[in-house]
């Protein structure tokens, strides 16, 4: 038989809830629905976050830099060693071909036991003669024998060497793509924030930097000029020596763009300047900041640097640059710059490096 009890009526406290929280629920759609769109990031909040992109950018380009570095070291032993394999392939086949002559000339001084020769002899002074021949072939033989293990046991090392050092070789170019391809992501990111501006917003970013650029030159050099070409700045003793010449090659290339991986002669990042300016002075150096900063001698104080000097910024030693005196440095600052003064405080300064 059907049941005919009524249901259930909810509690008023249950109806309650329910009602406050559908009504809460209309506000919050009536609220959405009213809402105006997510605002725009403004033109300085786009500049900040493009800043921040290039420096991080920067530091995987000096990763880049030292993967790059590394692969052309190896290429370098790799060839030498395939060299040496190769002379030595050549080395144990001659060998080889001594050993060969060696056994034709003791099978023709006789194949037959020694004492059963002596004995069938009708010269014995003759065949004793022969005898001694043969012994001394016996005994040049034993030294082929050994030069050739010797020269075995070397090939097997070096091919090993070899074998080993192209795994390496093989590591490091897998390693030097993908920091290319951060790179190329961080400044891609960047470039779509930029893209997010108007032509006004991206023109008056770039006049912007352009004015920054001109104003550190002129706070540098003081607004000097001699012979139409720039002073250092003052205040700081000036560098000797191939020091002084690497500071005057990079002088020579203020105005050149930023471009990652580059070391001139037109383009440049932060180490490939400082790094060709002073293969200009007949020195190499190491390819990245990192190296650059364990060269030379440490200097803790900027009271104590010269023009010249190099500078070393950020705690994992990241950027390099050259001291210009007067609170100034000379570097290549990033991704949508060029070579120019700035103030070395516009980055946190960890020491100088004196080569």
């Amino acid at each position: 038989m059907a049941s005919h009890r009524r249901p259930k009526q909810p509690g008023r406290a249950r109806v309650t809830v329910l009602t406050a929280t559908a009504a809460a629920a209309v506000a919050l759609t009536s609220q959405a629905a009213n809402a105006a769109p997510s605002e725009k990031p403004s033109k300085d909040e786009v500049k900040s976050k493009v800043d921040k992109l290039y420096e991080e950018a920067e530091k995987a380009t000096e990763k880049f830099n030292g993967a790059k570095e590394k692969q052309q070291k190896l290429e370098k032993q790799v060839d030498t060693l395939q060299d040496k394999v190769a002379r030595g392939q050549d080395d144990l086949n001659e060998l080889r071909s001594g050993l060969g002559s060696l056994a034709s000339a003791q099978y023709r001084s006789g194949g037959i036991d020694p004492s059963l020769q002596l004995f069938l002899s009708s010269d014995p002074d003759n065949y004793l003669d022969k005898a001694s021949a043969l012994d001394q072939l016996s005994t040049k033989q034993a030294e082929a024998l050994k030069k050739i293990q010797g020269k075995q046991r070397t090939l097997a090392q070096q091919r090993k060497e070899a074998a080993d050092k192209l795994e390496d070789l093989a590591t490091t170019r897998t390693e030097l793509g993908k920091k290319k391809r951060e790179v190329q992501g961080k400044l891609g990111e960047a470039q779509r924030l930029l893209n997010t501006l108007s032509a006004a917003e991206r023109a008056a970013l770039e006049k912007k930097e352009a004015r920054a650029s001109r104003d550190a030159e002129r706070q540098a050099v003081g607004d000097q000029a001699v012979g139409g070409k720039q002073e250092a700045p003052k205040g700081a003793p000036k560098g000797s020596g191939r020091a002084a010449s690497a500071y005057a090659a990079a002088q020579s290339k203020i105005g050149s763009p930023y471009v990652y991986g580059a070391t001139g002669p037109s383009s440049f990042d932060c180490s490939g300047l400082t790094s060709w300016a002073y293969a200009q002075a007949g020195m190499n150096i190491p390819r990245t900041s990192q190296a650059q900063a364990n060269y030379g001698t440490r200097i803790a104080s900027q009271s104590d640097l010269r023009v010249g000097d190099l500078v070393i910024f950020y705690g994992d030693l990241h950027h390099v640059g050259f001291y210009a005196g007067n609170g100034q440095v000379l570097h290549a600052p990033r991704t949508g710059t060029v070579v120019r003064y700035e103030s070395i405080n516009n980055m946190p300064f960890q020491f100088g490096v004196r080569i």
